[in-house]
């Protein structure tokens, strides 16, 4: 998601607030304890809110209505995806897949899960595919490079 904002002007990175410590996860995310998360949620802060994995996850309204954004693009849980469709106007869903051993050995790298975390979540992984017709599948076995370039052309495959 980095590699396509830093390509296009026209598409910006939701920042995600998180209920875990700023800097965990290796994300640009907004840190908050559950107290201030809540607040958020009061205040109408977010546009779409979730739990995932015994954390919080929000996407402020700020972030997605930024003006001259062509795409806003916002990393979900694949869990929220029909409360997303209603959240947001214009969704899509980049799916991105790859092969069990090359997911395998990524999420080993980020260091944010035990062996037996990873096991179960590639578990899920196989059997909770997104659906619908939204749905735009991209394989990410390859470099990030070639990522990029098949998720920007699915995305927009003319530009104008």
């Amino acid at each position: 998601m980095e590699a396509m904002s830093a390509l296009r002007q026209d598409i910006k990175l939701a920042q995600r607030v998180i209920t875990r410590p700023a800097g965990a996860g290796g994300e640009n995310s907004r840190s908050a304890t559950e107290d201030e998360f809540d607040a958020m949620i009061a205040q109408g802060h977010f546009q779409l809110w979730w739990s995932a994995h015994g954390l919080r996850y929000g996407v402020p309204r700020a972030t997605v209505n930024a003006p001259g954004t062509a795409f806003v693009l916002v990393n979900l849980s694949r869990g929220v995806l029909d409360r997303a469709r209603e959240a947001f106007d214009d969704f899509a869903v980049l799916s991105l897949t790859a092969k069990t051993e090359t997911l395998a050995a990524r999420l080993a790298a980020r260091g944010r899960e035990t062996s037996a975390e990873i096991v179960a979540r590639l578990e899920r992984a196989g059997s909770m595919r997104p659906q619908g017709p939204d749905v735009l599948e991209v394989s990410n076995d390859g470099s990030l490079g070639e990522t990029v370039q098949r998720a920007l052309s699915v995305l927009q495959p003319v530009r104008a």
